[in-house]
């Protein structure tokens, strides 16, 4: 039978999931954790592909609004809940849906599509590049001591329940927005996501617990984070597993990162998604008592390239034509002229020489600020036209702080 791909309808989403949760193991997830996504399901912008009554092909894409250098926050489609049947690969299904979702995502008016890869090879020939990479690490709190900022002892920590801590918490992050590239600025059901705790996933972990951090009575940090008891022969050799934190200065910060690392009957912090120039880096005495990781994160695709270089400020002044490549959008191949600075840009069609040739996969890459433009150079995806441009758009390009995605999708 003849395959077919139309826009999911909320009666087949039971279907339509299985079929997902099948193609990454078929591990059922808890009925809170499940009914989440079936709430965050955006029934219009999700593709399913069928082949008579069996769904062997599911895509979606949520709407998100993302930060990007200069804080500005862009409409962004969130790809999301790719799988193809295990019994349809290599019939052009994915394919399909990708044609599909960005000529989509091009008629919404959203210049970026972003997403995390199961596998970071699939996306590549699609045009999506690389933008953030994210931290793991187990801090080992016998060894490891912390040296905090002033300011540190003036704030005040409290416990509280995740649940009526969340509007709290949520005031936190989305001050935090618009500082860091690559976060995700949460719409309405969006704060559920991170109260999401079943007890079948927490592998002998605690339930979620909060800290607040507090100046004059203002939360100004918060915590979320388990903790795993453990004994040794020698006693108590706990871990603390830290699940989310956010704080709105260094001191705050500094206080949230000592309290974890000093909670009773412990012994390690683990952490894992964490910004590549998190703070808690600077703060320990011994970074390979750490052993931090990184692995990449978010991967990104620009679907609109003039409006998406005109959507993010540059650190210089820069003045650059780009020689795009892009096969699979092709309305983006050519010429482009990104004139801009400090306080905004405009990126325009051009038929005047161009400076630097690419790929629209090396523009995603680089279009947070985390991938310079002379490192992709290096590895031949960057050819310089012009002699001196290549280090003017690099530099131009590069954010203060490293982008960071704070959670998945």
């Amino acid at each position: 039978m003849t395959t077919e791909l139309r826009v999911l309808d909320p009666a087949e989403w039971d279907d339509w999931y299985e079929n997902l949760v099948l193609a990454f193991g078929g591990v059922a997830e808890a009925p809170e954790e499940r009914q989440l996504w079936r709430d965050l399901t955006e029934f219009d912008r999700s593709l399913g592909v069928w082949d008579g009554e069996s769904c062997v092909g599911t895509a979606g894409a949520f709407t998100f609004r993302m930060s990007v250098p200069g804080g500005a926050l862009v409409p962004t489609a969130g790809v999301t809940m790719v799988s193809v049947a295990a019994t349809h690969r290599r019939r052009g299904i994915l394919s399909s849906m990708m044609r599909r979702q960005l000529d989509d995502v091009r008629a919404w008016g959203e210049p970026l599509a972003v997403l995390t890869a199961s596998e970071p090879e699939i996306y590549g020939r699609f045009g999506y590049g690389i933008a953030t990479y994210q931290t793991r690490a187990t801090i080992d709190t016998t060894r490891v001591r912390l040296t905090v900022p002033e300011g540190t002892d003036e704030v005040v920590l409290r416990q509280a329940d995740p649940a009526k801590a969340a509007a709290a918490c949520e005031a936190v992050y989305a001050r935090l927005v618009p500082r860091r590239p690559g976060m995700l600025a949460r719409r309405p059901e969006w704060e559920r996501l991170p109260l999401l705790d079943p007890e079948s996933e927490r592998g002998g972990a605690s339930p979620k617990q909060c800290v607040l951090a507090e100046r004059d009575g203002e939360v100004v940090g918060y915590a979320l984070y388990a903790i795993k008891p453990e004994w040794s022969q020698s006693g108590p050799d706990g871990s603390v597993l830290l699940k989310d934190l956010g704080a709105l200065d260094p001191a705050a910060e500094a206080a949230l990162w000592r309290f974890l690392c000093s909670i009773d009957l412990t012994s390690s912090v683990t952490v894992h998604g964490r910004p590549v120039d998190d703070a808690w880096l600077h703060l320990v005495s011994d970074i390979r008592r750490c052993a931090p990781a990184q692995r990449d994160s978010l991967h990104l695709r620009l679907v609109d390239v003039g409006a998406a270089l005109a959507a993010r400020t540059y650190q210089v002044a820069v003045d650059v034509v780009f020689e795009v490549a892009d096969a699979f959008c092709p309305w983006n191949e050519g010429r482009w002229r990104l004139t801009g600075g400090p306080e905004g840009a405009v990126c325009v069609r051009t038929e005047d020489p161009a400076d630097l040739a690419l790929s629209v996969r090396e523009l995603g890459a680089a279009y947070l600020g985390g991938v310079s433009l002379t490192s992709l150079a290096a590895a031949g995806r960057v050819r310089e036209l012009r002699d001196g441009t290549l280090v003017e758009a690099s530099v131009a390009f590069g954010s203060p702080v490293a982008p960071w995605l704070p959670h998945g999708f």
